[in-house]
Formats: C-alpha cells, sequence, structure tokens
C-alpha cells in the first residue's frame, strides 16, 4: 500500500555507500521513518542525497507501524535563503527539528504542529543572510513554546504552580521550576530546590506573548536559557544542538 503526504525531512543517516535512513515529519502520517535506496547516487530517483529541512511531497511503500517504510518518490524542496547564508538561523532550525523529532511518536499526526514548524522554517529562511541574531531567536522561542503546547507539556506561565497565586507585576521575585512545569512565586520557591530565578522582564514576556516580540535579545537569551533548561529535564538529556543555540554566559 502507497501512502502520499506533504512532509518535511528532520533527520538523516547514511545506511551504506549508497542509501540513508531519513525521517519525515508528515502531516498526515506524523513522525515516520524510511529508506531512501540509491539516494547518495549522483544520479538517484531523489536528485541527490535527501537534505534535513528540506520539504515536499512524499510517496511510501510498506509505511506500517512496524519496521521502515520505502521512500519511493520526493520532490524535495530544500531550503536557499536565511537557512543557506546564516548560521544561526540554520543552527536554530536543526535545534528545533532535534526537538520535534524526540518530543513526537511514529505515526502520531500533528496537523498543526506540522503547520507551525513549516511555517517557522519558511519564516527564518524568509530572513536576509545578515539578519540579527535576536530576529531568529524570537522566531526560535515561538516555535518551541508552540512545540510544547502541542505535546502537552507548556509550562504554567500564568500563575504559580504550588499555590495557584496568579503572576502580576507585584510579584517582588519570580522562578522557574521544570518539576513543577511552570512559575513558583517567592513563597514557594524554597519547596523547589532545582529552581531558575526569572527577571520581571522574562516573566511578563512569557505570561503575555504578545509583549515577547518587543523584548531585547539579552531577556530572549534568559527565556532561552530557561527552555533549554526545560527540555533537557523533560528528555533526561541535553539536546545535541542546544550548545549552539544559547548564548555563553560572560566568565565571571
Amino acid at each position: 500500500m502507497l501512502t502520499k503526504d506533504r512532509a518535511v525531512c528532520i533527520r538523516t543517516v547514511d545506511y551504506s555507500e549508497t542509501s540513508q535512513i531519513v525521517t519525515f515529519f508528515a502531516r498526515v502520517t506524523g513522525k515516520i521513518s524510511a529508506i531512501a535506496k540509491g539516494s547518495r547516487r549522483r544520479k538517484s530517483a531523489f536528485e541527490g542525497p535527501i537534505e534535513v529541512l528540506s520539504v515536499g511531497d512524499i510517496v511510501l511503500a510498506g509505511a506500517g507501524r512496524d519496521g521502515l517504510a520505502t521512500l519511493t518518490e520526493y520532490q524535495q524542496r530544500p531550503m536557499s535563503g536565511g537557512l543557506r547564508k546564516n548560521l544561526f538561523a540554520l543552527d536554530s532550525a536543526l535545534f528545533a527539528s532535534e526537538l520535534l523529532n524526540r518530543l513526537t511518536h511514529d505515526h502520531d499526526p500533528h496537523l498543526v504542529l506540522f503547520d507551525q514548524f513549516t511555517q517557522f522554517l519558511e519564516d527564518v529562511d524568509a530572513l536576509p543572510g545578515s539578519a540579527p541574531r535576536r530576529d531568529i531567536l524570537l522566531q526560535l522561542v515561538l516555535f518551541q513554546l508552540a512545540l510544547l503546547a502541542e505535546v502537552g507539556l507548556r509550562p504554567n506561565f500564568k500563575s504559580c504552580a504550588n499555590c495557584g497565586q496568579a503572576f502580576s507585576s507585584a510579584w517582588r521575585e519570580s522562578y522557574f521550576s521544570s518539576p513543577a512545569n511552570g512559575l513558583v512565586c517567592r513563597d514557594c520557591e524554597m519547596s523547589f530546590p532545582h529552581r531558575t530565578r526569572l527577571s520581571s522582564a522574562a516573566v511578563n514576556a512569557l505570561a503575555n506573548l504578545r509583549q515577547l516580540a518587543q523584548v531585547d535579545e539579552r531577556t530572549l537569551d534568559e527565556i532561552e536559557a530557561v527552555l533549554i533548561h526545560h527540555f533537557t529535564e523533560t528528555l533526561g538529556h541535553r539536546p545535541k544542538m542546544a550548545r549552539h543555540v544559547l548564548k555563553a554566559r560572560p566568565q565571571s
């Protein structure tokens, strides 16, 4: 049986001198892995090796729940704009694809998430090669929050995850706790040894995403560090691409 879908390639592994194992995130099928026979040959049915972050229509044979499918057709459209010209944009997109791969299950469709991910890639790719790092980081933060929401893991940034007190600008101190999956107020923070203090600018932006576009790069870096910590706690290990995205802290 043949399966036809729209998909984005989120991972590739060389299988032999001529073939690849590719992982797609497809709009209707969900995440699925397939063997692309002969894709590494100069002249192949796929017009060369399949690239991570390429998008296109796929045709799969034997796309069952057990074992690998076989990729029979894929008219890939590689990214050709900002992702080719800006290293941070490429690293951010690869980081997003790694998170997408780790936080979704095989054959579990997420139509909204597929649209959000492809839109994220298009938005970043549309940026000029000289785009400020802040503009790219903003898009990455927004996608990560959307990803967490779609897989049911988005933290609570509206109130204290422990006592339920609604967040307000009157809070003197705010913390984030991954085990609590959200904000923790000053009165509750001692109950959570593993917590990170957040600036008022970061909390305000996370509690009201309309403000996120207005914050400076330093605040976005603070938010990104919190999100990476949360992904690390959730996955049980730090994502490989995290070090390429997180800005190094000044040495004290």
